[in-house]
């Protein structure tokens, strides 16, 4: 199947999710666990789109964790600001309640934050494959950003279940993920 109807399908397929509720439940709880004992103070995530798995409160409940036992202010979420004329990301600083504007996409994004570089990133799966492949929405910003980091972060695709696509085919340019959760655990690496 082309790319763009396949996208359209995954999309539609987690917009009608019967079960969404519990997956996105199941899928908080194998993230925290995941995320128990990782040295990442700095994590990169995303602004959640198109019925995509919400990470930030699984995040915000891990930086608020660490400031229990680490100094405060140590952890630290960012999200994505994308630069549409130069095709560009850069992660900036996110906590509940600062202030956000939409970017060139209609994203929110954090407005007038710090520029963070992280050392694990959270990735949005609108699918995903063996080989810790995934099919974003085709714009490649994640690939050239990962592709220009000097040392790469740790990428985790975060996902349903039911976004599996056991017949993926990646492209050149695709870069795999280092990990991939979803609602059932671990899938990548096996």
């Amino acid at each position: 199947m082309e790319k763009k109807a396949l996208r359209k399908q995954l999309v539609e397929q987690r917009l009608r999710l019967p079960d969404r509720e519990q997956r996105v439940d199941l899928l908080r709880r194998v993230m925290r666990i995941w995320l128990v004992g990782r040295p990442d103070t700095v994590i990169g995530a995303y602004w959640p789109i198109k019925g995509e798995f919400d990470p930030l409160p699984a995040l915000h409940r891990w930086k608020e964790d660490g400031e229990l036992i680490e100094q405060p202010q140590l952890r630290k979420i960012g999200l994505p600001v994308v630069d549409k004329v130069h095709k560009t990301m850069t992660f900036h600083a996110w906590y509940p309640g600062c202030p956000m504007e939409d970017d060139a996409y209609g994203i929110p994004k954090p407005k007038d934050t710090e520029v963070i570089v992280p050392t694990l990133l959270f990735v949005a799966c609108v699918g995903y494959a063996p080989g810790g492949y995934r099919l974003g929405y085709g714009g490649g910003f994640y690939d050239r950003m990962l592709s220009r980091l000097s040392p790469r972060p740790y990428t985790v695709g975060l996902g349903f279940g039911t976004d599996f696509l056991s017949d993926f085919e990646p492209e050149p340019h695709d870069m795999p993920l280092d990990a991939i959760l979803n609602d059932h655990g671990v899938v990548w690496p096996l």
